[in-house]
């Protein structure tokens, strides 16, 4: 894509589709990643390299059960680690330390409760589980300019992953 204002030149921060030829295909991210390292280590132009993630999926990994009680505690771990910071900045421009940084973090339990209540509150039920959520690939391809993509994948064939 072409900026209208600068032709010629790609407009830097848009996501451009990965262009080159395929030099190997893996089936985790780990194993292309060891492809890309030992082509360096080789000293091949890895610049010249992109490793492509195909058959995108969105993985959302359950990890327990949300209950009140953790979510309350998460709340009054988050909100003190927020208030301890906060009345440890207030703790250099008021004479009373101590009391800054106490306050601060009663503040911040109180504030880490209902920031986390009130969400969980909403949901009614229907979401008491607690995740993570990732993006992988079905499969990494590794692509090469056209230029050394033939001397990459002779390279790639004495590896054996």
């Amino acid at each position: 894509m072409t900026n209208p204002m600068r032709p010629g030149r790609e407009t830097p921060g848009l996501p451009t589709p990965p262009q080159g030829w395929p030099i190997g295909s893996y089936r985790t991210y780990a194993e292309a990643q060891r492809a890309v390292d030992y082509l360096s280590d080789e000293n091949f132009p890895v610049r010249e390299v992109t490793i492509v993630g195909v058959d995108l999926m969105q993985v959302e990994r359950v990890i327990g059960r949300l209950t009140w009680g953790k979510v309350i505690g998460g709340g009054v771990v988050s909100g003190a680690w927020l208030g301890l910071f906060f009345g440890l900045l207030m703790s250099f421009v008021v004479q009373q330390q101590f009391l800054a940084i106490g306050l601060g973090v009663i503040g911040g339990v109180v504030f880490g409760v209902i920031s986390t209540s009130i969400p969980y509150a909403a949901t009614k039920g229907t979401r008491d589980f607690s995740s993570t959520m990732q993006l992988v690939a079905g499969r990494y391809d590794v692509l090469c300019e056209p230029r050394n993509a033939e001397r990459a994948r002779d390279m790639l064939a004495k590896l054996n992953i």
